[in-house]
């Protein structure tokens, strides 16, 4: 499933045009981000947890010619899926 077949889906369910259910998704998804973008974490009771994780700087290889490269710090979005999307998923 893709976002416009999730946008589909929310307006087939509650009835909405296909215009207001993508106005609702992404204002769903801005908001999980803007928080993330400001290190809070989001939590949805069922579905599980948003999160930033911090990485260090690195030193990594490039495969293709072995050379050494250097990779800066980072923020990084992690998902820890709830028990109830777990169970769903495993039926």
């Amino acid at each position: 499933m893709n976002k416009t077949d999730l946008i589909k889906k929310v307006a087939a369910e509650n009835n909405l045009s296909q215009k207001a259910a993508s106005v609702a998704v992404d204002s769903v998804l801005n908001a999980v981000m803007d928080s993330l973008a400001a290190h809070e974490p989001v939590s949805l009771i069922g579905f599980g947890n948003f999160s930033c994780r911090h990485r260090d700087a690195r030193t990594g290889r490039n495969p293709a010619t072995g050379k050494t490269m250097e990779f800066a710090a980072s923020n990084t979005p992690v998902f820890k899926a709830g028990k109830a999307f777990k169970d769903k998923v495993n039926g």
